[in-house]
């Protein structure tokens, strides 16, 4: 299960040196906003806005700009008008595809995904075309150095996770999205530093590519992660830890 989630975390580890930050920030305070005005902006009883939160400060995003998010969404503050949609399609060699979108601008959005896919040799779907082979989970990941790799396996099995993956470089866990934040406040508690924690489309098969055909995917698939409206983009590329660590090498 872990094609997807390690290349998201590994994008997300490098977020706080990219050196696209404004993008980045941007994107967080839309997340931030959509989700405070989704459920409220209190962290405490909006939890996707305590998630939301947490990748803000992780990409060290000033708290003065969560702040004006938050607001954003509440109403205490005027902002932009923001759409959450999502997109559906294919990368080349069949890789199923699901886009989070949230913009001020449709038109504008299913434009410049349209043309980095047909950049790309890929193709936007129908709605429903691939989420089929998704199902949410929550999504939690560890570096496998930090502590003993077995014992937060069996902190997260006991405290309720659904699949544990011991990987070279990370612990990966998943969840029902009902027990996530349960699993996630266990772990915390143990003290246990998190590169990743969110709910996430998880496939349910993936497929494997050799690495030319991988790396296709790959570069398609940072394209659309590059465009200002996209904020997630999910797919079932199985990327082996010897071709992410090359990538992670070359970027």
């Amino acid at each position: 299960m872990s094609g997807h989630s390690k290349w998201s975390t590994i994008k997300r580890k490098k977020a706080a040196q990219d050196a696209k930050r404004g993008q980045i920030f941007t994107k967080l305070a839309r997340e931030i906003t959509v989700t405070a005005r989704r459920g409220g902006g209190d962290p405490e009883t909006n939890f996707t806005l305590r998630l939301a939160i947490d990748r803000a400060k992780q990409a060290n995003m000033p708290k003065e700009n969560i702040a004006r998010a938050i607001k954003r969404g509440t109403g205490e503050l005027r902002g932009e008008t923001l759409e959450e949609l999502i997109y559906e399609g294919y990368a080349p060699h069949g890789i199923a595809l699901i886009l989070q979108v949230v913009t001020d601008n449709r038109n504008r959005a299913v434009a410049d995904i349209r043309r980095v896919m047909n950049r790309n040799n890929g193709r936007l779907g129908e709605s429903g075309s691939v989420t089929w082979l998704f199902d949410q989970k929550g999504y939690i990941a560890m570096e496998a150095d930090a502590l003993d790799p077995e014992e937060m396996a069996l902190l997260a099995i006991d405290a309720g996770a659904e699949d544990v993956d011991i990987g070279d470089s990370l612990v990966e866990i998943y969840t029902t999205p009902e027990d996530f934040q349960r699993v996630k406040e266990v772990l915390e508690k143990g003290n246990i530093p998190f590169a990743s924690a969110e709910l996430s489309m998880i496939p349910k098969s993936t497929m494997q590519l050799n690495e030319k055909d991988a790396l296709q995917v790959m570069h398609l698939i940072e394209a659309l992660e590059s465009l200002d409206d996209v904020q997630q983009v999910y797919s079932n590329l199985d990327i082996s830890d010897e071709l992410m660590t090359r990538y992670e090498e070359a970027a």
